[in-house]
Order: C-alpha cells, then structure tokens, then sequence
C-alpha cells in the first residue's frame, strides 16, 4: 500500500487526475509488489529486476486531484520468474481506477536488467 499526493501539472484538466499518470502509479506499484513477492518466494535477500509483460487499466471514474490517492496491490498468482497482480487507485475511500498485469524477473543481458 502506498499513498500519493498529485499536484496540478499531474492534472488532465483542473481538478483531475490524468489518465497516463493514474496508469503510470499503478504500474509501478504494481511492479514493486510483484518484485518483493518473488523475492520473498525465492528467499532472495534482494529483489529481482522486474519488468512489465502486460498490463490493463480501467478507470472506473473521474480521479480528483486535490488529495492525495491510496495504491493497493497484491499477487493473484505467480510462477518462478513472474507474477500476475491486481491493483487498485482509490481517492476520498473509492475506486477510481484497477490494473492487471504480468511482471517478470529479467536475467542478465535483458536491457533492463539492473537498471533501476
């Protein structure tokens, strides 16, 4: 879980969120969860380097801009080197927005490897 305050140049017009942002924390969030649980499954003492397979975001409603989102994620299922999460944007105690995706454990020689 996560909380996040916007300010206005994050708006798509005043007084709300926009769309590409509301994907871009879910996405994120959503690869942060998926890294720590392969890490703990793996008992890895440092999380893998995980990159975005797939994702989808519907937004649901309007997002307001003036306080600050909650970001909730968890895995639905997993394998070795990946994991699938769903993931929810809420502002003012409702859902504004939801993400599923597959992210995945990248090995050495993949371009994003070790790079974040």
């Amino acid at each position: 879980m996560a909380d996040w305050t916007p300010e206005s140049h994050h708006e798509a017009f005043p007084g709300m969120l926009n769309g590409g942002i509301i994907g871009a924390l879910l996405d994120c969030h959503s690869n942060w969860a998926a890294t720590y649980h392969l890490m703990r499954a793996s008992g890895a003492t440092s999380p893998p380097c995980t990159v975005t397979a797939d994702y989808a975001i519907k937004l649901l409603r309007p997002t307001p801009s003036q306080a600050p989102v909650h970001l909730s994620a968890r895995v639905v299922d997993s394998k070795e080197d990946r994991a699938i999460v769903e993931a929810t944007l809420a502002s003012g105690g409702k859902i504004c927005a939801t993400c599923r995706g597959t992210f995945v454990a990248v090995k050495p020689g993949h371009p994003a490897y070790h790079r974040w």
